[in-house]
């Protein structure tokens, strides 16, 4: 599977979406990217007059990245066209740094395991100068509706 039937089965759309590119994916690993458009509104109040990217939002890019994406590719064989169903299961990260607006970051997430439809990673977020902003596990279920 491409890098982009993969983007075209992830099942968000603007502004939800919450990957640009996927560099390299395989069985164990996928690494993407994303940049925080300075117009999201997210920055309009968070935090008046020094907007930073919340949380959520980073936590968000490493799931869709690191958990989705992965999943979807691990699950190329019984895809057809349709959208996956996802659920989160367990989070635990962590923060270091800030992401500003207009910042591209890169994440990167390395399957700890894949099974019964559950994948659980262990995810990294980079800013552009290749310092680590957060990482974690993260889980999800990811079902398409043939396996529902």
């Amino acid at each position: 599977m491409t890098t982009a039937a993969i983007l075209q089965h992830l099942p968000y759309a603007a502004p939800f979406l919450f990957v640009d590119e996927l560099i390299d994916i395989d069985e164990e690993k996928v690494t993407g990217r994303y940049t925080f458009q300075p117009d999201m509104p997210c920055y309009q109040g968070h935090f008046k007059g020094h907007p930073v990217t919340p949380g959520v939002l980073l936590t968000e890019v490493m799931a869709q990245i690191g958990v989705v994406c992965l999943g979807i590719y691990l699950l190329r064989d019984s895809i057809k066209q349709q959208f996956p169903t996802v659920a989160m299961t367990s989070t635990q990260v962590d923060f270091y740094l800030p992401v500003f607006p207009g910042e591209t970051v890169e994440v990167k997430a390395e399957k700890i395991y894949f099974r019964f439809n559950k994948l659980k990673c262990r995810v990294s977020l980079y800013n552009a100068a290749g310092k680590l902003v957060c990482d974690g596990v993260i889980a999800g279920m990811i079902i398409y509706p043939q396996h529902a």
